[in-house]
């Protein structure tokens, strides 16, 4: 018996440390796919923060991050820093704490990585690893803590908040909410304190296209990211021994596939109705808006709630994407805000209408959805009241934004000293 427990604890470790590894091949899907859409005078800036993420990440998530997520048995507003010390956290599942916390770091850059598009052309590298230490250090693991920590959002407890006001917990399986929303919230409030790029908007109000050098690498760092989601959702389950969890990861993976083809097919649609044409560069972001939506309820939704939640994200994102740059005036180089952020929300809300087991579609009642928007909501309020401080703080203290001709000649040469075109 005890061997054969063993053999399910093995498999089950090397399913999360490979699902751990497709996750970190997400980092450069998000490199090339932010360079792609970017101009060639700033590829080198954009390929390093997206090293940065991860290396500052590791190294902070490891040292306290890790505590301030699961520390305190999800009691309070924040765990405990563990100051590099795994002893206090004991899998449930028997899984070994060094690969728990391998699986949790990456999750904990891609949050990070995701504001780098939006502030990207303009941004002091400096102070782009000051926010990436904070988003690591603080922002990410207090908000986890709350939802995979164990907190107040999903504590099942009859006793807890959750149970006694909605009689369930907040649900976000992979990370639509926690990782994705975040990230969005985050771009969003930094690319609102930053400003937009120099030509962006003409003096009547109009903005000007600034096109990115190379759709063949953004292309690349879309399939790249669509190959890394599938260790990101389906390796949530953190199992893969025993018919459920086969079954369960069985599911995700469908799931997940499922949103992103509807979400690109549905932008792909859209824009060739709005614009005349089919908008392959959009139709790339709507691929991906696909796969942050499905993300929260990847594992309760059917094959069919999924295609759903990829055609409501991917009809919603060029609208979003064009109103964040035409209306509100906000630069986002990558749309990254619209992405991750309004279609993670979109996506935790979508879980509330399309979960099997509770949602309101499939009659029962608004407790669930309830739960969804009370946990989107605190959870981005957070993250924005957090991402104003940090990103108004640097602004007025030590400059957020790199001097005008450094701008309009290239952040590679005046940053770094090397390009990455000769």
């Amino acid at each position: 018996m005890t061997s054969i427990q063993d053999l399910s604890i093995s498999i089950d470790t090397v399913w999360m440390l490979l699902a751990a590894m497709l996750v970190f091949f997400m980092q450069p899907g998000f490199a090339l796919c932010e360079a792609g859409f970017t101009r060639s005078k700033n590829t080198a800036n954009i390929l390093f923060k997206n090293f940065v993420d991860f290396m500052l990440g590791s190294v902070l998530f490891w040292f306290v991050g890790f505590g301030f997520m699961f520390g305190s048995n999800g009691q309070g507003f924040i765990g405990m820093p563990n100051f590099g010390d795994l002893s206090f956290y004991h899998n449930a599942n028997g899984l070994p704490t060094e690969g728990f916390l391998i699986f949790e770091t990456v999750f904990c850059a891609t949050s990070a990585t995701i504001v780098s598009g939006a502030m990207a052309e303009r941004t002091k590298f400096s102070m782009y690893c000051v926010y990436s230490f904070f988003i690591s250090l603080l922002i990410y693991p207090v908000e986890g803590h709350w939802t995979w920590g164990g907190g107040w959002l999903c504590n099942a407890d009859p006793s807890s908040f959750m149970m006694r006001t909605f009689g369930v917990t907040f649900h976000d399986f992979a990370g639509s909410a926690v990782v994705h929303s975040v990230g969005g919230v985050l771009a969003l409030i930094g690319a609102i304190v930053l400003g937009p790029r120099l030509g962006k908007y003409r003096k009547d109000g109009k903005s000007n296209a600034i096109p990115g050098h190379n759709l063949m690498a953004a292309a690349l760092g879309v399939f790249i990211l669509w190959f890394g989601w599938f260790g990101f959702n389906p390796g949530s389950q953190l199992a893969a021994s025993g018919e459920v969890n086969r079954v369960a990861i069985s599911h995700v993976f469908l799931t997940t596939n499922l949103s992103a083809v509807a979400g690109g097919l549905a932008t792909m649609f859209v824009t060739w109705l709005k614009y005349g044409k089919p908008s392959f560069s959009l139709t790339l972001n709507g691929i991906l808006a696909g796969l942050v939506g499905i993300t929260a309820g990847c594992d309760q939704v059917s094959p069919a709630g999924a295609l759903l939640v990829g055609v409501i994200c991917g009809t919603v994102l060029p609208f979003s994407i064009e109103f964040i740059d035409q209306k509100l005036h906000i630069d986002d180089p990558v749309g990254a805000s619209s992405v991750h952020g309004v279609c993670g929300i979109l996506g935790t809300l979508l879980t509330g209408l399309f979960s099997v087991s509770s949602g309101l579609f499939y009659g029962h009642g608004f407790a669930f959805l309830g739960a969804q928007v009370l946990g989107i909501l605190t959870i981005d309020c957070w993250a924005g009241v957090c991402g104003w401080l940090l990103f108004v703080g640097i602004k007025k203290t030590v400059g957020l934004r790199v001097d005008k001709r450094i701008e309009e000649e290239g952040l590679d040469i005046y940053e770094h000293g090397e390009s990455c075109y000769n």
